[in-house]
């Protein structure tokens, strides 16, 4: 038998299976409306960025709009944010393990007497 959400494992049906809360639904809705107020940026700088590129940057259309792409910082950081937040995530679990070590080390408990 498949397990189905609203489910445990052994087959009955979970007691939490109300739905979700309305404090969820604003989570959710926040953070969608923040995905497309990121996205609706990015459509608006890629559809503008040959016109403003024209007023800024003089040479062969290829090279201004590489700069412009620079100059707004999408050529890199848009592969730098995909890389640096994943990066970060791991670091912030393996600080929290060593401050738990550390706060349960003899140091910590020397330092406080």
């Amino acid at each position: 038998m498949a397990i189905t959400p609203g489910m445990t494992a052994g087959g009955s049906a979970s007691s939490s299976s109300a739905g979700i809360t309305k404090e969820e639904s604003k989570v959710i809705f926040a953070s969608s409306l923040g995905t497309v107020f990121e996205w609706y940026d990015f459509y608006l700088y890629g559809s503008l960025a040959t016109i403003i590129a024209k007023q800024f940057f003089i040479g062969d259309p290829t090279t201004t709009f590489i700069f412009a792409l620079m100059a707004f910082g999408e050529l890199f950081g848009f592969a730098g944010v995909l890389l640096a937040l994943p990066a970060s995530a791991v670091l912030m679990v393996g600080f929290r393990h060593v401050r738990a070590h550390y706060l349960r080390s003899s140091f910590y408990n020397a330092e406080r007497t």
